[in-house]
């Protein structure tokens, strides 16, 4: 069993930054990639940025070159920054895991199986 907790949503203005945490639980052998993903009203769900245990990361073309992603195995914890908000960043973002070894471009693309609850990021 798999317990992800994010933290670190909000109110922000455009062109503003905002860093999100998300702590983790559980079995790590579930764990290989671990990353984040949004939903915005009236929208499917797009992974935003991902990381596996070895630091392969994965970005979503909406946020490169804006986002950072980071991860701390020793505290099973990681973070997102992502600086030059523009509105169409708002939504609820969702700590996301899974185990399977999948390559960066597959990672961005697939839909992780354990998830947390979500935290809400307002950019206007």
């Amino acid at each position: 069993h798999v317990q992800l907790v994010e933290s670190g949503g909000g109110s922000v203005q455009p062109g503003g930054s905002l860093r999100l945490s998300c702590e983790a639980s559980g079995d790590f052998s579930l764990m290989y990639w671990m990353g984040w993903y949004r939903q915005a009203p009236g929208r499917e769900r797009e992974g935003v940025a991902h990381i596996d245990r070895n630091g392969v990361e994965a970005f979503a073309d909406s946020v490169k070159g804006r986002a950072t992603i980071t991860r701390d195995n020793a505290k099973n914890t990681i973070f997102l920054q992502m600086n030059s908000l523009i509105p169409d960043d708002t939504g609820t973002y969702y700590c996301a895991t899974d185990g399977r070894p999948f390559t960066a471009r597959v990672a961005i693309s697939s839909i992780f199986r354990y998830w947390g609850q979500g935290t809400q990021v307002t950019v206007s």
